[in-house]
């Protein structure tokens, strides 16, 4: 069994980190949700923050393309198609939906109740859920 991957590992101050913060570490769990070496998800976690894509907006802007280009060079080659489309949907539908990640978090009044709507994003099934709630519990009071 591998080893959890925690927030702070990845340099995210969830404490102080604030709504940026908090997207950071959805967009990691995005990508160690999939079934991949943790260092793969990691690099290509890196990879995207290093380019300024930490953001729904900068995933949008970046397009299909340039994702899968910064996930290859982060080898992160077995999903990257995929995953560049979940990315892109996943943003699009907290801009449409919420406005903004920090909205969706202030709606939700439980964990359940956050779980299931990250869970109504395409792509993000119970494992990606489990990982971010692991570590935003505590931070939102959940």
């Amino acid at each position: 069994m591998s080893k959890k991957i925690y927030a702070k590992e990845l340099d995210i101050d969830l404490a102080s980190g604030g709504e940026a913060g908090y997207f950071k570490w959805f967009l990691a769990c995005l990508l160690f949700g999939k079934p991949v070496q943790q260092e793969v998800a990691r690099m290509a976690y890196l990879e995207l923050v290093q380019d300024g894509i930490s953001t729904p907006e900068a995933i949008l802007e970046a397009g299909w393309d340039k994702l899968v280009k910064i996930l290859d060079e982060g080898h992160y080659v077995r999903y990257d198609y995929s995953t560049a489309t979940k990315l892109l949907d996943v943003s699009k539908e907290i801009k449409e939906k919420y406005g903004t990640f920090g909205s969706l978090l202030k709606e939700c009044k439980s964990a359940d109740e956050l779980s299931s709507r990250l869970q109504e994003f395409k792509g993000v099934g119970p494992k990606t859920a489990e990982i971010f709630l692991r570590d935003m519990k505590p931070v939102l009071g959940l």
